[in-house]
């Protein structure tokens, strides 16, 4: 993601030094997305290439990353395709790098996706039913840090740079969405960031599901509108009612929804889009120094909240 932390060669191979990974081969930053800093990292052993991803964590202390590092492995070891984050040799899967925690993970084959087919929605679907079910085994917790009460939080610090509507907008939507028992909804681990570009395909088979430094404990849900609300969005900003319907029949094929998740559906569509429209003003208006950044348009996801506030169905 963006690179925050640089990072020199001999640092680096100091560190790979803790890892059985053979030796530097060459690095580069990643300069994709907002949060931490990613680079990929090739090593060569035995004259065998390995690829990885190498994450120094900008938010994230190092008390809170072994549910993230955890789960990842718990995923890739219970058959979802996920980023398996590789063994030091001192100290697990988290290491410090400046300071800061780091993690060394495979880098998984296959790449992002823009446009996503009716067949890539339906295997995501299929594939987020199964992390859904598959993480209730998972015993470790975390509670959302980007839930109703963090929007809240969020909107009184940057309110004050907003134009009027932007300020009615989200005030008025935090009010409606703040009415709804979401802790009574089915609960689990989530993904929470599970955008297009979090997920690997070859074709239209799903090679892998990464980035999961936003998984938490949270209503299922929420965690499905998150998707649709990316994969099944058109470029002018409307929604493809195939892809849609595509998706969410696909998973429900794994797990059905329950009559109370079908009639809080439309609002969970809003509460998702209201999460990443306050991040992206957030990082807009109060941007962070990096090397590399990219700031992500707001204006997508204001677009998608007014869409979903005027085209509400339930399931």
């Amino acid at each position: 993601m963006s690179v925050y932390t640089v990072i020199e060669q001999a640092e680096l191979e100091a560190f790979l030094a803790d890892y059985n990974v053979g030796a530097l081969a060459s690095y580069e930053g990643i300069s994709a997305g907002i949060e931490n800093t990613n680079y990929f990292v090739n090593t060569e052993k035995d004259g065998q290439l390995q690829q990885f991803v190498l994450t120094v964590f900008e938010h994230h202390t190092f008390g809170e990353l072994p549910y993230f590092l955890n789960i990842m492995a718990f995923m890739a070891e219970h058959a979802i395709p996920t980023a398996h984050p590789e063994k030091s040799l001192s100290n697990g899967y988290l290491k410090s790098l400046q300071g800061k925690p780091a993690a060394l993970v495979e880098r998984l084959k296959g790449d992002g996706v823009e446009l996503p087919t009716l067949k890539q929605c339906e295997v995501m679907g299929e594939q987020m039913a199964k992390f859904h079910l598959a993480g209730q085994d998972f015993e470790d917790f975390r509670e959302n840090d980007r839930n109703l009460d963090w929007m809240q939080t969020t909107f009184d610090l940057i309110q004050p740079l907003l134009p009027k509507d932007e300020v009615a907008l989200i005030s008025e939507e935090i009010n409606t969405l703040s009415n709804y028992e979401w802790e009574v909804l089915p609960q689990g681990v989530i993904h929470a960031d599970l955008f297009c570009d979090n997920a690997l395909f070859d074709g239209n088979e799903l090679s892998g599901i990464i980035d999961l430094y936003y998984a938490c404990n949270g209503p299922l849900l929420y965690d499905l509108a998150v998707m649709v609300n990316d994969w099944c969005r058109l470029p002018d900003l409307t929604y493809d009612s195939d892809k849609v319907a595509a998706m969410l029949s696909s998973y429900q094929q794994i797990r059905e929804l329950t009559w109370q998740e079908k009639v809080t559906w439309p609002y969970a569509l809003r509460l998702a889009a209201l999460r990443f429209f306050l991040s992206r003003l957030k990082d807009k208006h109060m941007p962070r120094e990096g090397e590399m950044t990219q700031i992500k348009d707001p204006n997508v996801f204001k677009s998608v909240l007014t869409y979903h506030q005027n085209h509400a169905q339930p399931l």
